[in-house]
């Protein structure tokens, strides 16, 4: 039986967010936090910034979803979704750059 749900604070980029989760989850909640936290650190180092915290954060979800697709699916294209990624952060930056 899964027992009741607690609330966790979150470190995430400096920012604080409380999660609902169940105890025997909470180790497991943890270790996904500090590998989230992780890859938008690594993320935001070259791009200082730019952008900001969400662009940060779609570009950490786009690394993510990369990595457990590759892992994943044996014989998946990689270059396909790499394509598509760059795709994507360019218009990403096309989207979020400063309009004159």
């Amino acid at each position: 039986m899964t027992e009741p749900k607690g609330i966790l604070d979150v470190n995430i980029l400096g920012r604080t967010y409380k999660v609902a989760c169940n105890e025997d989850e909470r180790a497991e909640l943890q270790r996904a936090v500090a590998y989230l936290d992780h890859k938008m650190g690594q993320i935001k180092q070259p791009a200082k910034a730019a952008g900001g915290t969400e662009r940060i954060a779609i570009m950490a979800a786009l690394n993510i979803a990369h990595e457990f697709l590759s892992a994943k699916a044996p014989g998946f294209d990689i270059g396909d979704l790499k394509r598509r990624i760059e795709t994507m952060e360019a218009t990403l930056d096309q989207a979020l750059a400063p309009r004159d």
